[in-house]
C-alpha cells in the first residue's frame, strides 16, 4: 500500500466514544481507519462519517488489515471496555505491530493494569499511553478533555492530532502530557470522584430547593440557569438547568425527572478514587460521602420498608411545611453552601492527585490539570480557571481551601452553608455531601482538635504512645493505675 493512502492514526473500539472520537478525528483533517470486532459497527461508522461530511474515515475487518492500513509508526487507539476485552484487543492487534508503534488505552482502567501492559509492550518495543478521556458522547464527537500518560516519545508522535481532536478553550486545548505511567488514567479516575461529589451536591441543593422550599421544576429550571450565569457557571449545572425543564412524553404529564427511579449506577472510578484516598491517607470526605449516597440509593426496596417502619412509629416529615421559609433567602443560601461544598470536593481530588504524584514521582502540574478540565470534560466549571491560578500563584499549595481568594469566599459563604445544612437537618433532609464538605473545612480550619483525647484512649488501651504539645518525644501513661490512684 502506498504511503500516502495509509491513515495517520487507528481506532479500535466503535462503541458510543469509540465511534464518536473517530468521526471527531476525521473531521478534524486526519484520515483514520477504524475497526470493530463486530463487523456491523464498523459499517455503522462508515455510513455516519459519510452522512456527516465525507470524513476520511476507512473502516477495517480484520486486525492485520487494520494495522497495516496505518502510516508508520502506528499510532492505535483502544476504546472498548476496562479489564479483559483490553488485554484481548492488545494481543490481537500487536501481533502485527512492529518496535516503535503505540498503544493508546482510552479506556476508563485501573491505573495499575496500564503499567502492566507498558512493562509487556516494552518487552515487544511498542510503547503505551493510558489516556483519560472525559466529555461523554457530546465531547467525544466535538471535543473531550483528554489526560494521556505513559511514554512521552509515544505522546510526541500523535500531540498535533490531539491537540487539535480536545475541546478549545482561551488558553489553549485541554490535553497535555500528564506524566509517566498510569498517570493519565489515575488524573481521570480522581475526575470522575471529583464528578461523583459534584453530581451529589448538585441533587443535594435539588433536594433542599424542593423539599424545604417547595420550588417546582419550573422554578428550579429558572434558578439552575441563573446560577450558570454566575460563579457557579458549569457544564453540570447547565444542563440540570435542562432536565428540569424536560416533560414527559411518554405518558404527556408533568416533568420526566419525576419519574426516575431514585437509584443511581456507577462503573468503579468513584470506589476506586475512595479507596486511593483511604491508601494515601487523605481525607476524601465530599467524595466518599457521594460515593455511600449511591450505595444507599440502591436499597431502594430496604428504604421505602424503612419509611413505612417509622411512620408506623409516629415519625412525622417535616418536609411538607414550607410556608415559614424564606424562598429568596433559601436560594441565595443554597448557591452559596453549594459554591463553598464544591470547592470542598475539588480540593479533596487535588490533594489526593498531589499525594500520589509524590508517591510515583510523576510531577503532577495541578494548575495544568484544571486548565485542561476547563472545557470538553464532565466537571468543567467557570472556577477551574481560579484554581489553576491559585496553583499558579502557589505550586507548593498545602490546600485549595487556603489559598486566599478562595479562602476569602469560604469564610464569605460559612453563615449561609450553616444554614442550608441545619435546615436539612431541621426537617430531615439528607445532605450528606454538604455535611462532610462542611465538616472538612470546620475539621481543616481548627487550630486545636479532640484527637488528643483519641490518642489518649488509643494509649491507655494499647501502649501506643503519644506526643505532648510542650516538650518533644514519645510517651507512655499508666492510666488505669493512675485514674484509680486518682479516684481514692
Amino acid at each position: 500500500m502506498e504511503s500516502a493512502a495509509l491513515s495517520q492514526i487507528g481506532l479500535a473500539g466503535l462503541a458510543v466514544m469509540g465511534q464518536n472520537l473517530a468521526l471527531n478525528i476525521a473531521e478534524k483533517g486526519f484520515p483514520i481507519s477504524v475497526y470493530n470486532r463486530t463487523t456491523s459497527k464498523v459499517d455503522e461508522t462508515l455510513d455516519r462519517a459519510h452522512r456527516e461530511g465525507q470524513l476520511p474515515l476507512f473502516g477495517q475487518y480484520t486486525p492485520k488489515d487494520f494495522v497495516l492500513s496505518i502510516k508508520k509508526p502506528r499510532s492505535i487507539i483502544i476504546l472498548v471496555k476496562a479489564g479483559a476485552p483490553v488485554d484481548q484487543t492488545i494481543a490481537a492487534l500487536s501481533a502485527y505491530m512492529e518496535p516503535g508503534d503505540t498503544i493508546i488505552d482510552g479506556g476508563n482502567e485501573w491505573y495499575e493494569n496500564t503499567e502492566r501492559r507498558m512493562v509487556d509492550a516494552s518487552a515487544s518495543g511498542l510503547l503505551y499511553l493510558g489516556m483519560g478521556v472525559s466529555g461523554g458522547e457530546d465531547g467525544a464527537r466535538h471535543g473531550p478533555s483528554l489526560m494521556p500518560g505513559g511514554a512521552h516519545r509515544a505522546y510526541l508522535n500523535i500531540h498535533h492530532i490531539l491537540e487539535k481532536v480536545a475541546a478549545q478553550v482561551d488558553d489553549g486545548p485541554c490535553v497535555t502530557y500528564i506524566g509517566e505511567g498510569g498517570s493519565g488514567n489515575f488524573v481521570k479516575m480522581v475526575h470522575n470522584g471529583i464528578e461523583y461529589g459534584d453530581m451529589q451536591l448538585i441533587s443535594e441543593a435539588y433536594d433542599v430547593l424542593k423539599n424545604a422550599g417547595g420550588l417546582g421544576n419550573e422554578e428550579l429550571a429558572e434558578i439552575f440557569g441563573e446560577w450558570n450565569r454566575g460563579e457557579l457557571e458549569s457544564f453540570l449545572i447547565e444542563i440540570t438547568s435542562d432536565i428540569f425543564r424536560v416533560e414527559d412524553e411518554e405518558t404527556g404529564n408533568g416533568h420526566l425527572v419525576d419519574k426516575i427511579l431514585d437509584k443511581t449506577g456507577m462503573k468503579g472510578t468513584g470506589k476506586w478514587t475512595v479507596q486511593q484516598a483511604a491508601e494515601l491517607s487523605i481525607a476524601a470526605p465530599t467524595i466518599a460521602a457521594s460515593l455511600d449516597s449511591r450505595y444507599m440509593s440502591g436499597l431502594k426496596e430496604e428504604r421505602e420498608e424503612a419509611a413505612e417502619i417509622f411512620k408506623k412509629e409516629g415519625l412525622k416529615e417535616e418536609i411538607n411545611n414550607v410556608s415559614a421559609v424564606d424562598k429568596k433567602r433559601l436560594i441565595d443560601d443554597v448557591r452559596q453552601a453549594l459554591y463553598a461544598s464544591k470547592i470542598c470536593s475539588y480540593a479533596q481530588g487535588m490533594n489526593l492527585l498531589r499525594a500520589k504524584s509524590m508517591e510515583k514521582g510523576w510531577g503532577l502540574n495541578l494548575g495544568e490539570l484544571a486548565r485542561i478540565w476547563k472545557g470538553g470534560c464532565i466537571i468543567r466549571a467557570v472556577f477551574l480557571d481560579r484554581i489553576k491560578q491559585a496553583y499558579q500563584r502557589n505550586p507548593g499549595l498545602a490546600n485549595l481551601l487556603v489559598d486566599p481568594e478562595f479562602a476569602r469566599e469560604m469564610v464569605q459563604r460559612q453563615a449561609a452553608w450553616r444554614r442550608v445544612v441545619g435546615l436539612a437537618i431541621q426537617k430531615g433532609i439528607s445532605v450528606p455531601g454538604m455535611s462532610a464538605s462542611l465538616q472538612y473545612f470546620d475539621t481543616y480550619r481548627r487550630g486545636r482538635l479532640p484527637a488528643n483525647l483519641v490518642q489518649a484512649q488509643r494509649d491507655y488501651f494499647g501502649a501506643h504512645t503519644y506526643e505532648r504539645i510542650d516538650r518533644p518525644g514519645s510517651y507512655h501513661t499508666e492510666w488505669s493505675k493512675l485514674a484509680q490512684k486518682a479516684r481514692v
